[in-house]
C-alpha cells in the first residue's frame, strides 16, 4: 500500500515538474519574443537609412549632372553669340572695306559727269550712259546698306561732315552747308567717309565745329 502510494507521489511530483518546465518554457518563449520584434525592427530601420542615403546620393547625382548641362548648354550659346557676333562684325569690315574701294569710283562717275557737256550731241550719248552707269551704281550699294550723305543747305554736322573752309555770307544762316565739295557716305549707320562741305558764317565769326 505504501509502495503505492510513493509511486503516485512521484508520478504527481513528475507531473508538477513538467508542468513548471512547461511554464518555464513558455516564459521563456515569451521573453524572447519582444527581442526577436526589436532585432527585427533594427534590421528594418538600417534597410531603411541605406536606402534613404542611397537616395540622397541618386538626388545629388542627378543635380549635379543638371547643373553640367545646365553649364554646358549656357557655355554653348555664349560661344554660339561670340561666333555670331565675329561673323558679323567680319562681314561688316568687309563690306565697309570694299564699299570704300568703291568711292572713287563713285566719285569719278560723278566728275565726268559734272565736266561733260550735255549740248554737245557727239558725246551726249556717252554722256548718257555714264549717267545710267552711275545711277545704277548707287542704286545697287544702296541695297547694301550704303546712304549718300549730300548736306547741300543744311546745318552743319561736324558728325557727319568735314569743314574744308568758311565764307562769310549774308544769304545763309551761319553754319550752314554752302556747298559740297565731296560727297559723303555711311554705311549700315556707321559713318563710311564724311561730307567734305564750304560752310557759311557771319561777318567776323567763324564755323562753329562743336554744334
Amino acid at each position: 500500500m505504501s509502495d503505492k502510494r510513493e509511486e503516485q507521489a512521484q508520478t504527481d511530483e513528475q507531473q508538477v515538474e513538467s508542468v513548471e518546465q512547461l511554464a518555464e518554457e513558455n516564459d521563456a518563449a515569451q521573453d524572447a519574443q519582444p527581442d526577436a520584434e526589436i532585432e527585427g525592427q533594427n534590421e528594418v530601420g538600417q534597410q531603411v537609412y541605406e536606402l534613404q542615403n542611397a537616395l540622397n546620393e541618386a538626388q545629388n547625382t542627378i543635380k549635379d549632372q543638371q547643373e553640367s548641362v545646365l553649364r554646358a548648354r549656357a557655355d554653348m550659346e555664349n560661344a554660339r553669340r561670340r561666333a555670331e557676333a565675329e561673323v558679323e562684325k567680319a562681314r561688316k569690315f568687309a563690306l565697309e572695306r570694299f564699299a570704300g574701294e568703291l568711292l572713287p569710283v563713285i566719285d569719278n562717275l560723278e566728275r565726268a559727269i559734272e565736266v561733260s557737256d550735255a549740248n554737245n550731241d557727239a558725246i551726249k550719248p556717252l554722256l548718257e550712259g555714264v549717267e545710267m552707269t552711275h545711277k545704277s551704281f548707287i542704286s545697287t550699294i544702296e541695297k547694301f546698306g550704303m546712304k549718300l550723305i549730300n548736306p547741300q543747305g543744311e546745318q552743319f554736322n561736324p558728325e557727319l561732315h568735314q569743314a574744308m573752309s568758311m565764307q562769310e555770307s549774308a544769304e545763309h544762316e551761319p553754319n550752314t552747308v554752302m556747298a559740297v565739295m565731296q560727297k559723303g557716305y555711311e554705311i549700315n549707320g556707321r559713318l563710311l567717309r564724311p561730307a567734305m562741305v564750304m560752310v557759311s558764317r557771319a561777318p567776323d565769326s567763324g564755323v562753329d565745329t562743336e554744334a
